[in-house]
Parts: structure tokens; C-alpha cells; sequence
């Protein structure tokens, strides 16, 4: 009898500690938190490119973000040519002041292009009103957020924008047909992670609670 009784404690003890969270599993209450706690902006990506699959269910998530009075005015852009992103950074490049804070990033030897080295890059527009750039703020989060959950990595820059708004770079923000009225606000690079980022820190300092 006694031998039944502690094989059976035994078994309740094992099954016990199989269904207990590991300290990795409960670092946070579910899934969605786990992916904004954990997300990183990488600069650094390898090659591989992102599936039609993967990069539809980024955008869709993108697009179903909030937006004032519904009115979504903006447009999104994928570009996956990795031509079009090497010649609008030798464009860019060659815009640039030798002596130019910005020509350093040319000499890393790890730089591949403008666009923090991603393999793709979304250009996220709007039709400037009250709220369309609080608008695309809300996409973009949703974009790198739903990429991290799907094993994609990103960086949401304005940087390159304003290149586009010059001589050298007007030829390129033509190809991506804009409809008019509409004006380059952000761009995100995405690729899957060639880096493991370090967690930055955050100032908690900052939160207050008015009662």
C-alpha cells in the first residue's frame, strides 16, 4: 500500500512540475506583451528575403491600426528590389559633402545600404491633417510588432526620407507612385536579424500617475 502511495505522489509531483512555466515563459503575462517588451530595432540583417505571405499579414495588420475618423489617409509602399535600394543609396551618397556627418556610416564595413542594411523596406505616406502622422506612427507599430511575433526583425527610420525630396532623389520617390497630395513621412526597414541587439534603458522616471 505504501509503495502504491508514494508512486502515486510521485506521479502528481511530475505532472506538477511538467505544467509549471519556465522562468522564460513567465517573464510575461501572454504572447502581445512578450512581443512589445521584446522587440528591437536591428540594423543589421542578412539576406534572406521576406515571403509574400509573411510581408501580407505585416501590412494587414499595419492597415488595421487606428486612425482618425477612419479616414486613412495615407499609402504604403513595399519595395523588395534590392537594385532600387542600392541605386538610391549611390544616389544618396553621392549627394553627400565628403566632410558630411552622414558620409561616416559609408565607411562601417559592415554597411549595405541606407536603410539600416534591411532587405525590404516599407515606405508608409500620408495626406498631411490633424492626426495622419499620429496615423502612421500607430501602422508603423503595428508593422514591426506583428513582424516580431512572425520572426521578422525592423527599424523604423525618417532619416532617408528627406533625401527624397531633393534633385537627386525626386526621381525616386516617382517610381514609388504616390498618389498626389500624398507626402513621404517614415520608412521601415525589415529583414530577419543578422544581430542580437541589446535591451536599452527605458525611464520609468518619466510615467506618472495624476489622482
Amino acid at each position: 500500500m505504501k509503495k502504491y502511495l508514494v508512486l502515486t505522489i510521485l506521479c502528481i509531483l511530475t505532472l506538477t512540475a511538467c505544467n509549471q512555466p519556465t522562468a522564460e515563459e513567465s517573464a510575461y503575462p501572454n504572447e502581445v506583451i512578450e512581443t512589445i517588451m521584446t522587440r528591437r530595432s536591428v540594423r543589421q540583417y542578412n539576406d534572406e528575403p521576406i515571403s509574400h505571405e509573411v510581408m501580407d499579414k505585416i501590412l494587414e495588420c499595419g492597415i488595421h491600426a487606428p486612425n482618425g475618423m477612419n479616414a486613412q489617409r495615407w499609402e504604403v509602399r513595399v519595395v523588395e528590389s534590392k537594385k532600387w535600394v542600392d541605386d538610391v543609396t549611390a544616389a544618396y551618397k553621392n549627394s553627400l559633402a565628403e566632410d558630411s556627418p552622414m558620409a561616416e556610416q559609408f565607411k562601417d564595413p559592415n554597411f549595405k545600404n541606407i536603410f539600416r542594411n534591411a532587405s525590404s523596406v516599407i515606405f508608409i505616406s500620408h495626406r498631411p491633417g490633424p492626426c495622419t502622422q499620429i496615423d502612421c506612427g500607430l501602422m508603423a507599430g503595428n508593422m514591426v510588432n506583428a513582424a516580431k511575433s512572425l520572426g521578422v526583425s525592423s527599424v523604423i527610420m525618417m532619416s532617408p526620407i528627406s533625401f527624397f525630396s531633393t534633385e537627386e532623389g525626386k526621381p525616386f520617390l516617382e517610381t514609388l507612385a504616390l498618389s498626389e497630395g500624398q507626402e513621404l513621412l517614415l520608412c521601415i526597414g525589415m529583414g530577419y536579424s543578422d544581430q542580437q541587439p541589446e535591451t536599452p534603458e527605458r525611464r520609468y522616471s518619466k510615467v506618472k500617475y495624476i489622482q
